[in-house]
Order: C-alpha cells, then structure tokens, then sequence
C-alpha cells in the first residue's frame, strides 16, 4: 500500500466546452461563469488516501478507464525527476510565448525574500498551516472529494508539488487560463517543484473561480508561479489587488516587488501613492531614507506636474472692519499684543472655502473648506510641496481672544486636510513662506521672532529674529533667489532681506512710495511691490535684487472714485507668465517682464479676468497643481 498523500478535486460545475476532449475554452481575462445550482461558487475537496491503491495506479475513481491505469503509473514514474525549470523550458519551446520561463524562484529563495520584504510580526513559521500562511482556513482542509461526472465529468489531471500533495483538476479547464497546462493536454500527471502547494492552490482556485486574493507575505510567490504557469490573467489580478492595498507601511515594499519582478503597472502604483502622499513619506526614514536620489526626485516631480491651476482661500482679515483710530498701536516689545482690540465678527473658519479657476469652463469652482479647527482670521498661508499650509491666527473676540499656534496643510491630491505640529509661538498676521523645502514663520502682531518648520522631521525650530524696532507688523514677504524679503512699516518704509546660510538678516534699500502696500511678489530675480490708493490708482514698482535697485512705478489702473469696496486690498501671485492680482471686486492678470529686459515692468495695460462670485473676507491667491478630475469639476 502507497503512503497516503492528499489531492485536491475540482468539481465539474463549469459548463466549459462541455468537457469535450480536444475542445479548449479561449483564455480571457474574465470570471469564469459557473452553471447548475452551485453557480456562485465552487468547493474543493481532499480525496481520502485510502482511494489512492495499487489496483487502480495510484489513484482512484478511474476504473473505467482500465489499461490507462498502468501508463498513469508509468507516467507519473517518467517525470518524478523533472523540475518546473525542465517543464518551462518544454513550454517554451512548444509555445514561443511572451512570458519568461526564467522567473522560477526556488522555495528558499521566495521564502529568503518573503522574509525580507514582510513585517518580522507577519512571517510565517515553518510547518505552519494553510490557516497562517494564507490568513484563512484553507477550504481544501478536511474534506473528502467529491467529485459530479456532469459536465466536465471526473478530474482527469493530477498535479504534484513538492512534499507529494496534489491537487485534482480538468485539463480543459486549467488550457483555458494557462498556456503551461495547455501545453501539457496529453498528460494526466504533472510533477512541478519550486511552486508551493499554497501558491499552486491559490492559482487553480483563480482559474475555476476568477477571484485571487493576494497580500504583502504571498504575493511574490503568487506572481512568480502565475509567470511561471503562464497565466498573464493571473498576474494582472495580482498586481490589481496589491495596488488596492499599498499604504504607507507597505508601500516600499511593494515598489520593491515590483522592481524586482518587473511589474511595470504595480511600480507605477508605488510611485503614485508615495507622490500623493508625499509628506508621510517624508516623515518615514523606513520608507524615504531607502529611496534612491533619483526615486526621491522622482515622486516629487510628479506631484509638481500636471496642469498648474490659480486658487485663491478666503480669509477674514482681522484688521478690514476696524477704523485707523481703534487699530492697535505698532510697539517696540517683543510680547505678542493682545487681540482684544480685534472687533471684526466671528465666524467659523469652515464657512470659508477655496476656490480654483477652471479654464475649461471659465468659470471659479470650490474646491474644499478650511477645516473647523483652523483659524481663517489673522493666519499665513503658503504652498510648499504642491500643499497648502495655513499656521497661526487669532480665534475668538474680544477679551476672549486668543492667538494660536496650530498648523494644517492641504492635500489637493488626495483632498484632505492634515494637523501638523504646532509652532513653538502662538502667532497672529504672521507672513507664512516656504524657501528651500522649508516654512518659515516670521513675526507676527509685534512679534519679531522667526522659527523654520522641517516638514522631514516635523519639527519647528527657531531663527534669527527680525531686526528690533523693524516693524510692528510685516506687510509683505516674498522669497527671491534662495532668500527672504519682507517690508514693513510706518513712519518709514524698509526692505529686510535674510540670508538664510547665514542665518541672518539685511537691511536693502527701499523706494520712496508711502503709499498702502497690495502685494509683493518675485520672478526670475526681480521683486514687484504693487501699491494702491484712491489717488494713485495701482501702481507697481521693481526691484532687481542684484543689482539692490529699485526703478520707476508703472501705474496699471487708474484712480478710483468708485465705492470702498474698489480700494480693498489686493492679494498677488505669479502663474506661468502673469501675475494675478485679486479681491473681492475684480481680478487683474499681469504680463510680466519678457526675458532679457532685467525685469524692468515697462508700461502694460492689466487685463481684467473673471473674480470669484459671492466670497467674503480678503482673498489670499496661490497655485496648485491638481488632478484632472479636480480641473474638470
């Protein structure tokens, strides 16, 4: 009597070409649609080992077929030496196929690599079951087979792997899926090693039933034996169901499979989550620090790509509603002053939303809301990494008002919003900027201290402080050729520049407008300052940062004798080869300076572009870079 050995028996429920012999069903990518009552699934079984006697060849349930029984024996004796490496390089030759018979991994190289790319937590013991290794009950376990004769009638193919388990199936069935099988139609037995029996029941399962659930721990071996058994169906849903779960604790790992095995749609999937998620994978050395320089460039490039759009955030300015006589007053102390004097009324900072410009229906559409938590009156804002960051601000009225040091940032590719690590000061009408992979929060309400925010380490730390008795409050800041400009004033204007190398600050020459500040922004070198008031119209003024010059205004609209709200203050930022001035009222696009004139703005005319309907609050302009399906809305 044989030693007992387990088999697998797949039913014939399949209504596959009806089980006429010769006759293959066309490889598909698709379900394979079962029949009879038991169309919603199949069921595997184990064939008792007392079935398998002498008698009948080794294998029972094949009486009628009488002489075949001896060359069954003598089959399976034919091929007990042979290797899926011998069998492949049979298929290939047979086949001439795209798919490369050089990707067997023998089981101690899988496991070696398994290990390597898994979670120590999540290895598989050796001699554990099917239960450990696969996180679910194996359903072969068990049973006893049970095999219908209609319509596919009896297995009529045994496949051994290493260990001596088998699995029973319909050749008709696995030719349909799998060229390696296809190949083989005229044997009854098949002998593969380097292929577990959990991977090799996992594939056959997916032949008969279309589904394949894989995960971090076997997905390197389910990949390889589909490659191996010629299944491309095989692998696409494999590498289907692992982009499903790339996250961050994984997702290097899964890039590292895919690398490896060469699996171009399952990297490709990797690179995407890693640049959709940029700043956790920042944060994470297991992740980051293992990515090569030209990977890091990589995901981070592709999060800047893409079709730039112009978005502007409504904010509640602290000081619009307040008279110049109940303003507060510019002092010299460090102490941040107290916002009791603030009056505007409050509002919740999730009433305020931003906004995109889509150019494709020429029109202004939402794009989120600022969170609950976050303080829209008072705040900085600035774009860094293809996210916007919103820190600081004053939440509540009155005597009941406090100053806040909270930081969120927005992920437009993913549309979230995400609490960062506070800043080391509580800061109200702060200038938040971004240089060099880097924020740097600089003073607020008479507040002259700076602190730099490493998005890597998530951690804020502090600069050289402003200057004292710069100014009270910054008016504008804007960074120029690796360094920080910031104006401010009140009985006398100044430029302060830092270095930030040196970590220290510069006095520059500054120009001779009084007049009340809009907006400064910079473009290849060159500083523009835009001033307005009622007498003045909006002028704007340039200022070569090489060359420490300022030149000439140029006015770009006419004085305003319209009502109050045509002198509310402008917000400005430079997209492509314009610079965008807004408010409430009207929206101006800016040709800037063509290359090769030093930046000087010579006389231009503003063209008017369309201003965003019913917002509120001072109207804060930036870009960002979002997904087509966001420039499409």
């Amino acid at each position: 009597m044989e030693k007992s050995v387990p088999s697998v028996c797949h039913p014939g429920d399949l209504n596959l070409n009806e089980g006429i012999a010769g006759a293959f069903p066309m490889k598909t990518c698709g379900t394979v649609a079962a029949s009879g009552a038991n169309c919603g699934q199949f069921h595997h079984s184990l064939r008792d080992s007392a079935q398998l006697t002498e008698t009948n060849g080794g294998y029972s349930g094949h009486q009628e077929r009488g002489e075949a029984a001896n060359s069954l024996i003598s089959l399976h004796s034919d091929i007990d030496d042979r290797s899926s490496a011998d069998l492949s390089r049979e298929s290939s030759g047979l086949l001439g196929g795209p798919w490369d018979m050089n990707n067997t991994i023998s089981e101690s190289e899988e496991e070696a690599e398994d290990r390597s790319l898994s979670d120590p937590r999540s290895q598989s013991e050796p001699g554990q079951n099917s239960r450990d290794l696969m996180g679910a009950a194996d359903p072969l376990e068990g049973q006893e087979a049970s095999c219908p004769a209609a319509p596919l009638g009896e297995p009529d193919l045994i496949i051994e792997v290493t260990g001596g388990q088998r699995i029973q199936a319909h050749k008709s069935v696995l030719a349909g899926k799998s060229d390696y099988f296809r190949a083989r139609m005229s044997r009854d037995i098949l002998k593969i090693k380097g292929l577990s029996y959990q991977t090799l029941w996992l594939l056959v399962d997916y032949i008969y039933s279309g589904r394949l659930e894989v995960s971090q721990e076997n997905v390197v071996e389910v990949i390889s034996g589909a490659k191996f058994l010629q299944m491309p169906c095989a692998v696409q849903c494999a590498m289907d169901s692992m982009r499903s779960q790339i996250c961050l604790h994984n997702c290097y790992q899964v890039l590292h499979i895919s690398k490896k095995q060469r699996l171009t749609e399952l990297r490709e999937a990797a690179y995407k989550f890693m640049s959709d998620n940029f700043l956790q994978v920042l944060r994470e050395p297991k992740v980051y620090g293992r990515l090569t320089g030209p990977e890091r460039e990589l995901i981070l490039q592709r999060r800047l790509d893409g079709k730039h759009c112009l978005v502007v955030a409504e904010l509640n300015d602290a000081f619009e509603r307040l008279s110049s006589s109940s303003r507060p007053q510019s002092r010299e102390s460090s102490r941040p002053q107290s916002p009791s004097s603030v009056v505007s009324l409050e509002e919740d900072a999730a009433t305020y939303q931003v906004q995109f410009y889509s150019e494709s229906c020429g029109g202004w559409k939402p794009l989120t809301h600022l969170p609950e938590e976050a303080n829209s009156k008072g705040c900085g804002l600035c774009v860094l990494y293809n996210y916007l960051f919103i820190a600081g601000g004053i939440r509540g009225r009155g005597d009941k008002a406090k100053l806040s040091d909270q930081v969120f940032c927005y992920n437009p590719l993913t549309d979230s919003w995400e609490k960062l690590r506070s800043m080391s000061q509580p800061r109200s009408q702060l200038k938040l900027l971004a240089l060099d992979g880097y924020l740097y929060a600089i003073g607020g309400e008479c507040l002259f201290t700076v602190e730099k925010y490493d998005p890597r380490l998530d951690r804020w730390t502090t600069v050289a402080p402003l200057p004292k008795g710069a100014f009270a409050v910054a008016h504008e800041a804007t960074t120029c050729n690796g360094e920080i400009y910031v104006s401010g004033g009140t009985l006398f204007y100044r430029l302060l520049k830092y270095e930030p190398k040196c970590d220290k600050w510069q006095e520059c020459p500054y120009n001779n407008s009084r007049r009340r500040s809009a907006g400064m922004v910079s473009h290849r070198g060159s500083i523009y300052r835009f001033d307005i008031s009622r007498e003045h119209g909006l002028s704007v003024f340039t200022y070569n940062s090489m060359a420490r010059h300022w030149s000439e205004g140029v006015h770009l609209l006419r004085p305003c004798t319209g009502p109050p709200h045509s002198i509310l203050p402008f917000r400005c930022t430079v997209k492509g080869s314009h610079i965008y001035c807004l408010n409430r009222a009207s929206t101006l696009r800016v040709p800037l300076p063509p290359e090769g004139t030093g930046g000087q703005m010579g006389t231009c005319a503003a063209e008017h572009f369309p201003a965003p309907e019913e917002t509120k609050g001072v109207l804060f302009p930036f870009v960002l870079s979002l997904p087509d399906g966001k420039q499409v809305h």
